[in-house]
């Protein structure tokens, strides 16, 4: 998971629209799964790991897991397709506070430097006047826009550029990426601007987002399918184990 341009309309906010279906709906029919795991909350490493539905209804990998890294902090409980467990006693995510949202969330649109993707999940080619805006408090908290569209008085002390080529010395970090949908309705302090892009090193941490080498990138967004309806997950050992079997995960080898 915009107020003007259709080329990144999709991509407000990191999840700013709904999903697709009711939420439950939306788990049972999710056809494929995007999960990362976490030693605990507070490791900014992790592995990803893709899966595809069987016929019976089964989780079957898709691919060999592959490093990411997560947020400097580690995780912390985002706002998304899950209900937080009753009695859970992990972190919950808050606005800058360097840990990746954890929990189950859809997929939204990929987006990156280029006119277009190798891809079937809707592709926003980013501008140099795109942001994301990670000011709590503004309309367009947890949105991406274009500020020759809403004003540059819009995007003022947002602290994420999509064209990060353009704005930070040639960082290619958003050179390739997809939306995670966390906090879609842009919950005051909640967390904005979530992410799958590329990372800047093996252990460059992020500042909440999940990156990845562009391989992995590349076949992830090759591989993912919107008409799948894919969910991103992403939990800590311990609570993957907790939930794995309520949750309907696959087991890990």
């Amino acid at each position: 998971m915009l107020a003007a341009i259709a080329a990144t309309t999709a991509l407000a906010g990191c999840a700013h629209r709904p999903a697709a279906t009711a939420e439950s709906l939306r788990w049972q029919q999710a056809q494929q799964l995007v999960l990362v795991t976490t030693a605990d909350w507070d490791s900014p490493r992790g592995e990803l790991r893709t899966y595809a539905r069987a016929d019976d209804g089964s989780w079957r990998a898709a691919a060999p897991p592959q490093p990411v890294t997560i947020g400097r902090a580690g995780a912390a409980w985002g706002i998304g397709l899950h209900d937080i467990p009753a009695g859970d006693t992990g972190p919950v995510k808050r606005e800058g506070d360097g840990r990746s949202p954890a929990g189950a969330f859809a997929i939204g649109e990929a987006f990156g430097y280029a006119p277009s993707a190798a891809t079937a999940l809707p592709y926003a080619a980013m501008g140099a006047s795109d942001y994301c805006i990670d000011v709590s408090g503004s309309p367009y908290y947890n949105r991406i826009v274009d500020a020759a569209a809403v004003g540059a008085e819009a995007v003022r002390g947002s602290t994420e550029p999509m064209r990060r080529d353009l704005h930070a010395d040639g960082d290619q970090r958003y050179r390739l990426g997809f939306v995670i949908e966390h906090n879609p309705r842009g919950a005051a302090q909640a967390g904005s601007c979530i992410f799958g892009h590329l990372w800047q090193t093996p252990d460059t941490a992020t500042a909440g987002c999940t990156a990845m080498a562009p391989a992995t990138m590349q076949a992830l967004l090759a591989w993912l399918d919107p008409r799948a309806q894919p969910l991103f997950v992403l939990l800590p050992a311990a609570e993957y184990r907790r939930l794995q079997t309520a949750w309907r995960l696959p087991r890990l080898p």
